[in-house]
């Protein structure tokens, strides 16, 4: 994941339009990029974001990457500038306490507690314009329209600092299951969750 900062606000500039509802094709832009619904026709694009972002180690495979986008685009959103897509966050609601693997297939919860962002990555091309902060806002927005009370994600390449400052906490993992979902991705990644509804966080379940 790309470090742009801290801070969820978006800036004046930004033309708001109500977040999606995991299904809905709304957009939000400003005058140089626009954030929408993920689409299976921005598999290639997507693949290159990611080559860029992250070492061979951690680029998950293009049949495991279409599959996502086939089974929760409408849960995921890509940001696009002039260029084609320069930014991409893979999302799907799920059970708190539950964590993907690298290379993991989505399995959408269909009585999920909490939205996994799994994969956020920005383009060089890209970096400073606010993309990775954009992207959470937007699907963290419609995950609290859905009634969603949670978030969760694993941070990796030192990226606590970023989660921690939109609100994510470090979290252990309370199942077998998950903390070997955990050990799956290179040294120093940490489970955090986030609650967007209610006095407090659900409890776990994986």
């Amino acid at each position: 994941m790309n470090d742009e900062g801290a801070g969820m606000k978006y800036e004046a500039r930004h033309a708001r339009i109500p977040a999606p509802g995991f299904s809905e094709e709304t957009i939000m832009q400003d005058s140089h990029w626009r954030l929408r619904a993920m689409r299976a026709a921005d598999l290639a694009a997507i693949l290159a974001v990611q080559a860029a972002c992250y070492p061979a180690s951690m680029q998950e495979p293009a049949c495991v990457v279409q599959a996502r986008i086939r089974d929760a685009g409408d849960s995921c959103a890509v940001a696009v500038d002039r260029e084609g897509v320069c930014a991409y966050l893979f999302a799907y609601p799920s059970r708190l306490g539950k964590v993907t693997p690298l290379d993991g297939l989505f399995t959408v919860a269909p009585d999920a507690d909490a939205l996994y962002l799994h994969d956020l990555a920005v383009a060089p091309r890209a970096l400073g314009r606010g993309l990775a902060r954009a992207l959470v806002g937007y699907l963290l927005e419609a995950a609290h329209r859905r009634g969603l009370p949670a978030s969760a994600l694993v941070s990796v390449q030192g990226s606590e600092g970023f989660w921690s400052a939109l609100g994510y906490r470090a979290s252990a993992p309370a199942c077998p299951q998950a903390r070997a979902a955990l050990a799956s991705y290179p040294g120093g990644a940490q489970y955090m969750t986030r609650v967007l509804t209610g006095p407090g966080a659900p409890l776990p379940n994986c």
